[in-house]
């Protein structure tokens, strides 16, 4: 087998929006990088939604604006949400949240994950000192105190300083590196699916907190609402099965026909919902970003923006270390990031396993305690607006592109 070395300064494998959003920002920033994706490079569809979306905040809106990708995205399709609107099936607890009381033109958007994907790749492609290598995959690896050597299942070798996994939960860099990971299913399975309703969701976003899980409804830029409904799995079996009329009679019912009667829904999809943490974020010249680092339950559509944030925070750590002139694939450098992110992505994650657990509980204190907190948190204002400088990501310790632009 003919063997072709490519001699660069990182590798990273996995092209999805934070392999792709590390590697723009690297490449930018001088650095020669190598990016090795299983899959084929995403292609636009002007007709068809693609179901998967992300709830992106504005600091992932700050990191992509940064990184020159932002106009590409708006000109596909993308829809802001202005305000948020949660209640509980159990309780009579309810909380609004709107952009104008923050002082905000939009609290985040709506938009298909292959939009975000296609602008990146894109860029990608406009960088000198990025190369994306379609079709490969990890083999195995090797390091030593200079390098890594990373073998493809193809026989290509790559030699870098560093090693970036952004290959996803189920990460061959991750096992490759030996890092162990904490992981346990949640009891749900989400389905999505697109929607049309009666009423115009007024570019609002809403979650009903069902005994069986959450119902969200995100507004899409078609008028069109984007579902994502959380349930254990035996429903989740039914409810995919079900006809389309029937579907939405009990979507109806569901969410209370808050946007009035479905007209139509597309098809659905259904995946498992697993709570990921890795024991460390790095290894000998490997460190892990994105889902090959953490998953969570998408309740408060968080998880896109933890790989965002990852990928513009291990950027500012390399860069500030290869400007020094030090050795930014060692582990002086990588556990500098490890600290920053593990503790805020562990934040994220007790957050939402509480608000997972608080909200799947019938017990009729539980129930009590969470509708009073609910209004409560409506009514106190500087409460309400701590949780919503964290929700669109302002709060916390931020990298610098994820925080608003002075010019």
């Amino acid at each position: 087998m003919n063997r072709t070395t490519d001699r660069v300064d990182v590798v990273v494998v996995g092209a999805g929006m934070a392999g792709a959003t590390l590697s723009c920002a690297l490449a930018a920033a001088g650095l020669d990088v190598s990016v090795i994706e299983s899959g084929p490079a995403p292609q636009w569809n002007d007709e068809n939604y693609d179901l998967r979306v992300s709830a992106i905040n504005l600091a992932s809106q700050n990191i992509l604006m940064a990184l020159g990708v932002w106009p590409a995205i708006r000109q596909k399709r993308i829809s802001p949400f202005d305000d948020i609107e949660t209640w509980d099936e159990g309780s009579t607890g309810r909380i609004f949240f709107s952009a104008a009381d923050a002082g905000l033109r939009h609290l985040g958007h709506i938009i298909e994950n292959n939009a975000i994907a296609v602008a990146l790749h894109e860029k990608l492609q406009q960088q000198e000192r990025a190369r994306v290598h379609y079709g490969l995959s990890v083999d195995k690896c090797q390091s030593d105190d200079e390098e890594i050597v990373v073998t493809t299942h193809k026989g290509r070798v790559f030699r870098a300083r560093l090693l970036v996994g952004a290959d996803g939960a189920l990460s061959r860099v991750r096992e490759l590196a030996g890092i162990g990971l904490h992981q346990r299913p949640y009891r749900h399975t989400a389905i999505v699916a697109h929607v049309a309703t009666e009423k115009s969701h007024r570019q609002a976003a809403y979650q009903r907190f069902l005994w069986s899980g959450p119902l969200a409804f995100l507004p899409l830029a078609d008028q069109r609402s984007s579902i994502v409904w959380s349930a254990d799995a035996n429903l989740a079996e039914e409810l995919i099965q079900l006809p389309d009329d029937v579907f939405q009679r009990r979507l109806e019912i569901a969410f209370q026909n808050r946007l009035g009667n479905i007209t139509s829904v597309s098809h659905r999809e259904r995946f498992a919902l697993v709570h990921r943490h890795v024991e460390r974020y790095v290894s000998h010249r490997v460190v892990l970003v994105g889902d090959a680092a953490h998953t969570v339950h998408p309740l408060a559509g968080l998880g896109a923006n933890q790989g965002l944030a990852d990928a513009a925070t291990l950027v500012e750590v390399l860069i500030d270390s290869a400007n020094r002139e030090r050795d930014f694939g060692g582990q002086v450098t990588l556990r500098r990031y490890e600290r920053w992110r593990r503790g805020e992505n562990q934040l994220i994650l007790n957050t939402l396993d509480g608000l997972y657990h608080l909200f799947g509980s019938s017990h009729p204190m539980i129930t009590n305690i969470r509708g009073l907190g609910l209004n409560l948190t409506n009514r106190i204002t500087p409460l309400k607006m701590m949780f919503l400088r964290r929700a669109t990501g302002l709060s916390g310790d931020l990298p610098q592109m994820a925080k608003p632009s002075l010019s």
